[in-house]
């Protein structure tokens, strides 16, 4: 048998016919047992005719481009001529025949006695490598879900593009109502914010009298102390945990916050808060037996993160006949159960507030969380992204940090914050901007977070300023106070009515309940689908959440994501609806809405 390299050489006995490169296998010979081989063909400038004998039972064919085929299997035949067989190119001193030569042989002993002085040493079947498909790629990124961006939003975007061809549809636009993006809804951005950045970003504009007079002076000496602590400006790299002057910044606000001390470097700026919960889950799983507990619904960054990085999804589920709380016993029993089945608990997400749910969690019920977690040794990860939207009366914003603190628990109790400025009232999003405030670590875990942070050199610098301004806007007597106030309240005002208003029209559908929305920007009401709706919607291979959302697309433009992309009890559906169109437009989005639904129901009956 045949050595399994796959050189091809001349020896020094060799004639003036070269062999070189890997040979491949390319299919079997016309003869019994035969096989063939491809191998390029080399040959001496000085010799540049390649009859020679070619040795018993060996049989040399020639492809040419047109794949005519020569074929010359007797005893003692040669190698066609290189002139007269294909495209030859010299090769400094030598010609290379083109595009391949095919040396076919009876079996592999003859292959290895065939050609004396020409040593063959030919692997076992060998192919071009195959182009890549989803098999070949890592699974873990197969398996995770991200509903928000998933098929339903796919299919929008092509009925938008369809719809801006002039293809005609029951509806004269597409309305995103699938994610939290406020400004590509029409949300206007907040002036302070980009006086700011654009002086950031374009540092001349300071040298035009004319300009510099329509800006405030605060606008001015913000971005005057920005710029003198961030060297290179807004297109250089920062410090990997974040500019120190942006550091600085959040941690007065978080300080101002809290009432308790905060680190800056414990603080990483990250764009908009995912990256960070990308670096919790590198951090925290080591394999499939660590588990995470969260909520259930929860945002579907958290399973698919889990899922990236190998670990286990384990969920907790939130009442939604309570207002969307949180069960502490529930959880005790959840662990418990993992736990006996050698799973190890590493940390416990929570949104507040809520997302999708929109629940504001009550201090008592954040104080139960902290205990539980203390007791058990647990791990804390809060997600506060939408701490400047809380809307019912009574309800308020506590940080997980300042109950720990207040608490009196260890200084060793573990809890990372996250925050973005891609929600509240600014709705920053395509700038990518967010932090994380890791707490209750030791220094050289903190460290390994700075290695993370260090392998993608530092988030953007217009998403740190931002998020600096953000959680540092202008105070009582300064010039933009009053202006950024009106905005400020103007924004969150009317997100309170648009969520009363969609609320309330939800509950006045046919099989519908919805909890008011307390917080952040979505409603996620409940619906009970109707048997021969489920049955069409397994017929066509599809959850029943699914198959209304799809069908509300078609008939209204309305996009809304599938309780299934969140996750839910068995036998309930869901769906998630932002509640961020314009007051006008939610007015459309409601009536659009209520005639779908009507005639679903009595389509389903």
């Amino acid at each position: 048998m045949l050595a399994k390299s796959s050189v091809v050489r001349r020896t020094s006995s060799a004639p003036s016919l070269l062999v070189l490169g890997r040979v491949r296998r390319v299919g079997a010979g016309a003869g019994p047992g035969a096989s063939r081989f491809s191998v390029v063909m080399e040959q001496d400038s000085t010799n540049s005719n390649t009859s020679s004998n070619s040795g018993r039972g060996m049989v040399a064919v020639h492809k040419q481009t047109h794949h005519r085929t020569i074929d010359s299997r007797q005893q003692g035949a040669h190698v066609p001529r290189a002139s007269g067989s294909g495209r030859v190119r010299p090769v400094e001193s030598a010609y290379v025949v083109e595009p391949e030569v095919v040396v076919e042989y009876a079996d592999e002993e003859e292959a290895e006695e065939a050609r004396p002085g020409l040593l063959l040493t030919i692997p076992g079947p060998v192919t071009p490598p195959a182009p890549l498909t989803v098999a070949d790629i890592n699974q873990k990124v197969v398996e995770a879900q991200y509903a928000v961006r998933g098929a339903i939003v796919i299919k929008a975007e092509q009925v938008a593009k369809e719809l801006a061809e002039g293809v005609p549809k029951p509806f004269d636009k597409v309305v995103f109502c699938n994610i939290g993006n406020p400004q590509s809804l029409g949300q206007k951005p907040i002036t302070f914010f980009r006086q700011v950045l654009s002086i950031c970003d374009y540092p001349e504009l300071l040298e035009n009298p004319a300009i510099v007079a329509t800006y405030p002076t605060d606008v001015i000496d913000r971005a005057k102390m920005l710029l003198s602590s961030i060297k290179g400006g807004t297109g250089a790299y920062s410090e990997s945990k974040g500019a120190k002057i942006c550091r600085d910044q959040i941690v007065q606000f978080l300080e101002r916050r809290d009432g308790y001390p905060s680190d800056p470097n414990r603080i990483f700026m990250t764009d908009g808060a995912s990256p960070a919960v990308h670096y919790c889950m590198k951090m925290f799983i080591r394999d499939e037996n660590d588990a995470i507990l969260t909520p259930i619904p929860q945002y579907p960054l958290y399973s698919a993160t889990i899922t990236l990085y190998g670990g286990s999804l384990l969920p907790y589920y939130l009442m939604e006949d309570k207002g969307w709380g949180l069960d502490v016993e529930q959880l005790r029993v959840t662990v418990r159960e993992a736990r006996a089945q050698g799973k190890n608990v590493r940390a416990l997400v929570i949104i507040n507030p809520g997302n999708p749910t929109g629940q504001a969690l009550p201090r008592d019920n954040q104080e139960e969380v902290v205990k539980f977690c203390h007791e058990e040794g647990i791990m804390l990860l809060a997600d506060e992204v939408y701490q400047e939207n809380v809307y019912a009366e009574g309800k308020s914003f506590t940080s997980f940090k300042k109950v720990v603190r207040d608490m009196n628990m260890p200084d060793t109790f573990p809890v990372i914050s996250f925050h973005s400025i891609s929600k509240g009232f600014y709705g920053e999003c395509g700038r990518r901007g967010g932090y994380m405030e890791v707490c209750g670590l030791s220094d050289d875990v903190v460290d390994q977070f700075y290695k993370l942070a260090s392998v993608g050199l530092c988030s953007n610098l217009n998403g740190q300023i931002c998020m600096s301004l953000i959680t540092n806007p202008p105070q009582p007597g300064e010039p933009s106070y009053d202006l950024y106030t009106q905005e400020r309240n103007e924004i969150l005002a009317s997100l309170k009515r648009r969520s009363i208003k969609l609320v309330g029209a939800l509950n006045a559908l046919e099989n519908v309940t919805c909890n008011m929305a307390e917080g952040a920007m979505y409603a996620f009401p409940c619906l009970d689908i109707p048997a021969k709706a489920c049955e069409a919607a397994k017929a066509e291979g599809t959850t029943p959440d699914t198959f209304y959302a799809l069908r509300l697309l078609d008939a209204t433009g309305i996009v809304v994501v599938p309780g299934a992309g969140f996750g839910q009890k068995a036998g309930t559906y869901h769906f998630r609806t932002t509640f961020l169109p314009s007051e006008e437009d939610i007015d459309n989005v409601v009536v659009r809405m209520t005639d779908f639904h009507a005639k679903f129901m009595n389509d389903f009956r």
